[in-house]
């Protein structure tokens, strides 16, 4: 449960992308995407974004911890197009991560149905009952014996909450740095090691297949 809500210093947005239909930034880790509940909550991406484009709307969101790429549609009719893209998983998104341990397979699926564990949240769990149908894919990009860490790259086929990090923990590989399902890995590193770096999608306006990166700060 987050306690107290420290953003990063507003020391300019990270743009990647920008044209007047839609905007690409480069999130920060500890920042929130949306307004929390609550005092003190109100500094996030999306207002930072607004203040300067007051017409970008946020058509996903990244959890607080993790850093990297996000598109923000500029009016409502683009954000009902990016809406429908996200809903419809026309948008390609990998991230890259560091985990605990040196993961066996080179590449698989982990298919773990997922659900708020509502008296714990903002915490989900594996529930085979009642979870929604949750998917991702990964491949292990390097093994680190020394430092017992995997580096490995995280394509998520649905987009539930926190599922890369539930699914990855489930794995008994948990993300370094993850303050929720990390256990003893929570205190490896000084943040979630979990970075939003490859963002595909159709431009709302042209149809024309865009693609951007970002190279993870870890």
């Amino acid at each position: 449960m987050l306690t107290a809500y420290l953003p990063p210093p507003d020391n300019g947005l990270a743009i990647i992308h920008v044209d007047n239909e839609i905007i690409v930034v480069d999130k920060p880790a500890g920042l929130l995407s949306v307004p929390g509940r609550g005092e003190g909550m109100d500094d996030c991406l999306a207002s930072r974004v607004q203040a300067r484009f007051p017409d970008a709307l946020i058509a996903h969101r990244l959890d607080m911890s993790t850093s990297g790429l996000l598109v923000l549609a500029r009016g409502a009719e683009m954000h009902r197009q990016l809406s429908r893209f996200f809903r419809e998983r026309q948008i390609d998104k990998r991230y890259v991560a560091v985990v605990q341990g040196l993961m066996a397979d080179d590449a698989g699926e982990v298919e773990l149905p997922l659900i708020c564990d509502w008296p714990n949240r903002p915490r989900q769990k594996v529930d085979f009952e009642i979870g929604k149908p949750s998917l991702t894919r990964f491949r292990v990009v390097s093994r680190d014996p020394d430092a017992n860490t995997t580096r490995v790259e995280l394509e998520p086929i649905t987009g539930r909450s926190h599922q890369l990090r539930v699914h990855m923990a489930s794995l008994g590989h948990p993300i370094l740095g993850d303050d929720l399902y990390g256990g003893e890995a929570t205190a490896l590193a000084d943040r979630l090691l979990l970075h939003a770096m490859d963002l595909g999608l159709f431009h709302p306006l042209t149809a024309a297949a865009i693609q951007f990166h970002s190279d993870a700060p870890f």
